[in-house]
């Protein structure tokens, strides 16, 4: 796992948090609960390959 995925993990998240502020103060609550949502999938997507090779990893390592 490189640091490259940690850092766009923390660059999805302070996006997320500044439109989040945005809309919340533009009076577009329901808005925000869309972008936190896409930013949750956006990220799982981003992660699910590193998951499924701990998990391949784990697997080696038990004889599983």
């Amino acid at each position: 796992m490189d640091v490259d995925i940690i850092f766009r993990i923390a660059a999805i998240g302070i996006i997320v948090a500044v439109v989040n502020q945005i809309l919340s103060k533009s009076g577009r609550e329901e808005y925000t609960m869309l972008v936190t949502l896409a930013g949750l999938v956006i990220v799982l997507m981003m992660i699910i390959p590193d998951i499924n090779e701990l998990f391949r990893y784990i697997k080696s390592v038990f004889g599983l």
